[in-house]
């Protein structure tokens, strides 16, 4: 491996509502004499995301439930980058703690005495970003995994179409990340090859695939408008969800859907994510705060392949 390869890490920032004050969590580590926010390096072929719960559920024994994320961390050890991605979280579950040599203590602590515990002033300030942003929902836009090639179907309804043994295996890696997110709805084309991506995660969470005909790639073509509108349906829609479909139906979904939720494409913050270039089984999250009032607004975006 080269020297120059980054570390990668992840944790989060995990928050709490506590007699009218929020608090945040943090672990004190003995070998560093540091009280930092749970986090910690992937292991060989994890993904960030599943890191991220797996750390704070290991340093912690509360399972986080992830919301936004938050600047990615990037600073130097033993002259080798490291970045370290975080998330806003709240709590899913408590397991119970249990001290080790890694982490002895944990505590929970008012968001304004940030600066007064956490050793390192850069964990502070992403203490303050996460106060500073609302509790979200989030909306996951998910490309079907990899399917049977068009030439090598001998079927006479494209629709037909399976996922090949590599899809179904990237269909169950699918499941940890999409729960990582708390999402509760399960929505796809009716596409064979979409449903099949999700069934596994719907099965799951014990919940029935919502079909969406509309944004099959026969729906779009025949009715784009329609298919657009549908997509405005389940944007607005305050339910946490996964919407599977296909990557030339991406383009309508994406566009519509920025309308709708006042996403400006040149916003530095998820101009990057927005894209319906997606490889199988890759997926944008849109992480939105809804109103009392059914107003909704995107707090952000984050893309992911099934192998960050």
């Amino acid at each position: 491996m080269s020297a120059q390869t980054p570390i990668r890490a992840a944790g989060v920032v995990l928050l709490r509502d506590r007699e009218g004050q929020q608090e945040f969590l943090v672990v004190h580590r003995p070998g560093r004499e540091d009280w930092s926010l749970p986090k910690g390096k992937l292991t060989s072929g994890e993904h960030v995301v599943t890191a991220a719960v797996r750390e704070c559920d290991e340093e912690s024994g509360f399972t986080p439930l992830l919301q936004a994320p938050l600047p990615m961390q990037s600073y130097s050890v033993a002259s080798r980058p490291k970045v370290v991605n975080y998330w806003r979280a709240r709590v899913r579950a408590e397991e119970g703690f249990a001290p080790d040599d890694e982490v002895d203590q944990i505590r929970w602590v008012p968001t304004g005495e940030a600066s007064g515990l956490l050793t390192y002033p850069s964990e502070v300030r992403l203490v303050d970003h996460a106060v500073a942003m609302p509790d979200t929902t989030p909306l996951v836009i998910l490309r079907h995994t990899q399917a049977m090639k068009r030439a090598q179907f001998d079927g006479t309804v494209d629709a037909d179409r399976p996922l090949t043994g590599k899809g179904r295996s990237q269909s169950r890696s699918l499941i940890p990340l999409l729960d990582a997110f708390g999402v509760v709805a399960v929505h796809a084309s009716s596409a064979r090859r979409c449903t099949e991506t999700v069934t596994r995660f719907a099965k799951h969470l014990g919940v029935d695939v919502h079909l969406e005909p509309l944004l099959t790639e026969e729906g779009h073509e025949e009715d784009p408008r329609d298919a657009a509108a549908r997509a405005i349906e389940l944007a607005m829609t305050p339910e946490p969800l996964v919407l599977c479909t296909h990557r030339p139906v991406l383009p309508t979904i994406l566009d519509s859907m920025a309308v709708a939720l006042g996403v400006t494409l040149e916003d530095p913050r998820w101009v990057r994510a927005w894209t319906p270039k997606l490889p199988p089984g890759g997926f944008i999250v849109v992480h939105r705060a809804f109103t009392d009032e059914g107003q909704v607004r995107v707090v952000g975006v984050e893309e992911h392949t099934l192998y960050d």
